[in-house]
């Protein structure tokens, strides 16, 4: 799962460029090229906690994340997040949020369509693309209005769980770099800090989905929170994030243990569902 790994989407609406780092005791030694997993994955999410003046009584969704492709051909995800929130006071609101991209193998160009329903109405829709350039990140939307974007220096989903993995085994405890998804209007950059535990030890079973996949036993995972502050929100002292994502990391991409914070309240998000299917190898 890529960082930004969850979008806030409906749910929530109800720093620096650069990399940063401090190393810890025991730097983890790199294992070659970080190859990030094909596979399928559902999460069930719930009300973890509410706060602030009006408090959720209850939330129930799901996550289906589908991601596919290789650092050649690229990368492929499919995503969708229905909540459904009750206020306690008879009143139920469903949102589902759906997202496609695409995003270049090596982080150079990404292709974004995200659409917002409430109440199983259309609220709203983005469709854009973005390119690498020598000066930084430019590319148009299509939706929800024509219009050119210069977005400075920022990177991708798939790139930034690259990133994050790659300081994860070389032992770095922090990674700060500006990411773009095409969320919200589709003119959103957020500035990230990542925050990297020492990783969990391998006597420490999951108990979810995770558990008794072949292709994960005796793979290093590191416990992450990411969290995410408006760009364009930025000003002189501390700043709040927008909202914030915690979970175990492994060595291929794949995340579980989920908690989105998005202020007021929270979720936990457990994997119920995974399918890891074979990567295709680069030719």
């Amino acid at each position: 799962m890529a960082p930004a790994l969850f979008r806030p989407g409906f749910v929530a609406a109800l720093v620096l460029d650069g990399t940063v780092s401090i190393p810890i005791a025991h730097a983890q030694q790199a294992a070659g090229p970080i190859e990030l997993a094909p596979h399928r994955a559902v999460y069930d999410l719930k009300l973890a906690q509410s706060k602030g003046k009006r408090q959720l009584a209850a939330v129930r969704g799901r996550i289906l994340y589908d991601f596919q492709g290789n650092r050649c051909e690229g990368y492929a995800l499919q995503f969708r997040q229905v909540t459904e929130m009750d206020s306690g006071e008879g009143k139920n609101i469903t949102s589902d949020l759906r997202s496609t991209n695409w995003e270049e193998g090596a982080g150079k160009s990404f292709r974004f369509t995200v659409q917002n329903f409430l109440e199983g109405k259309e609220a709203d829709e983005v469709d854009g693309r973005v390119e690498q350039g020598a000066s930084g990140v430019t590319g148009q939307l299509k939706k929800p209005a024509a219009k050119q974007l210069d977005l400075g220096k920022v990177i991708f989903p798939s790139e930034h769980m690259r990133q994050v993995i790659a300081a994860a085994r070389e032992g770095k405890t922090l990674l700060e770099v500006a990411v773009y998804d095409g969320s919200d209007n589709g003119e959103k950059v957020y500035n990230t800090l990542t925050i990297i535990g020492q990783p969990v030890a391998a006597d420490r079973e999951p108990t979810d989905a995770a558990a008794g996949q072949k292709a994960l036993a005796g793979m290093k995972r590191w416990p992450v929170t990411v969290s995410y502050f408006d760009r364009g929100a930025a000003k002189d002292g501390e700043q709040t994030p927008a909202y914030a994502i915690s979970f175990e990391a492994y060595d291929n991409g794949i995340s579980r243990a989920l908690k989105l914070d998005y202020g007021d309240f929270s979720l936990t998000g457990e994997m119920t569902s995974l399918e890891i299917r074979d990567a295709k190898p680069c030719q």
